[in-house]
């Protein structure tokens, strides 16, 4: 009898040592992974907040931009702040607006912070939705990964910058997608549009993705409702001061200052701001997205065979059957990103945010050894 309460309790001990075997490696016990290192994250930036100081960088620019806007201006060449002029699209300042409030005018530090800290932990969880969505190809230990930069860690709750609220929309929209439901994606994608213009990196990826599940019909009236959603958002500037918000809010022409500029300090002022630089890195931008277009997206389909069938298969019912995986359709997204970024015109310290959260899924598509990646 004391025998078989001694075999009891090893294979008590043992059954509770499986359990760290079992949330990094077992798909199906990922959402208890996710949730632990979703309450690991909450605590970490509890610490951050109220043990690292914060670094003032645009929050007060934010904040006086959207004074402005709350006094009553419309013209979007008068709008600016303490570090330039606004160059964000209208959603920033509805978003802005709505923070300034929560935070007495930007002033309650803290509570920014807070809400900053809310933004991450709700990206973090979309995006490890996504993850969990691609399993079990991806192994949960992929997820640990996720929470593993402390710059990351920084842009949200040090530097309240905005780029986390436009990545966050994609993310949502990224999982709407997975679900099919088309035009809930494509509003996250406007949305995220609307605070900040990097989120058309996404949209070559986007289109592809469109276009392979529902053809050519939708692709663009889904398309064109992005752009009237930013017609309306931008309604107010556009009645007042058309030329002006759409020369500040979308311009592709910007000239970048080459001491903010991190991917390109070793070229020197002059060749940074050349437009042979620029003509170049937009043509090896197309290039690249074209090369994985052809040989990576398409997969088994020859890509001319992939285009035509779209082209005339418009029956929608034959075209509701057309799918392809959660991992295949997250790394054509990942990648139109990526790739974007690679042959961006200028990356900031701020930037890393739009890409962090995808490279462990794009390391896992390589064929890199695991100590490597």
């Amino acid at each position: 009898m004391v025998h078989l309460e001694r075999v009891a309790r090893a294979a008590g001990r043992c059954s509770w040592l499986q359990w760290p075997r079992r949330l990094l490696l077992v798909p199906t016990y990922a959402p208890y992974t996710a949730g632990l290192l979703l309450l690991g994250e909450a605590l970490l930036l509890t610490l951050i907040i109220y043990r690292v100081p914060y670094t003032e960088i645009d929050w007060t620019t934010y904040m006086q931009q959207v004074s402005q806007f709350l006094a009553g201006e419309r013209d979007y060449g008068r709008i600016g702040g303490a570090t330039g002029p606004l160059v964000y699209p209208a959603g920033f300042l509805y978003v802005y607006s709505a923070m300034a409030w929560l935070t007495n005018a930007g002033a309650a530090i803290r509570v920014a912070q807070g809400i900053f800290a809310g933004l991450y932990l709700a990206s973090l969880a979309l995006v490890m939705r996504l993850y969990c969505a691609c399993m079990p190809k991806v192994p949960p230990w992929y997820l640990v990964a996720l929470c593993l930069s402390r710059r990351l860690h920084s842009i949200f709750v040090l530097r309240l910058f905005n780029d986390p609220i436009a990545m966050m929309a994609v993310y949502a929209s990224m999982l709407c997608l997975l679900q099919r439901r088309w035009e809930l994606a494509m509003l996250g994608y406007s949305l995220g549009l609307s605070v900040k213009m990097n989120v058309l990196l996404f949209a070559p990826g986007f289109a592809f993705v469109l276009y392979a599940c529902r053809g050519l019909g939708p692709t663009c009236r889904w398309f064109a409702q992005v752009g009237l959603a930013q017609m309306a958002l931008g309604l107010p500037f556009l009645w007042h001061a058309p030329t002006a918000y759409l020369g500040r809010a979308f311009d592709f022409g910007r000239a970048f200052l080459f001491k903010w500029t991190v991917n390109w300090k070793f070229l020197g002022p002059e060749l940074f701001a050349s437009q042979t630089l620029s003509q170049g890195l937009l043509v090896a931008h197309l290039v690249t997205l074209l090369g994985f277009a052809l040989f990576k997206w398409c997969r088994e389909e020859q890509f001319w065979s992939f285009v035509w069938s779209r082209l005339v298969l418009h029956d929608a019912k034959r075209l509701s059957r057309v799918w392809y995986a959660p991992d295949y359709l997250c790394l054509v997204l990942f990648t139109s990103n990526f790739v974007g970024i690679c042959f961006a015109r200028s990356l900031h310290y701020q930037f890393y945010a739009w890409y962090y959260w995808s490279l462990p899924l794009l390391l896992w598509s390589t064929r890199t050894p695991l100590l490597l990646q």
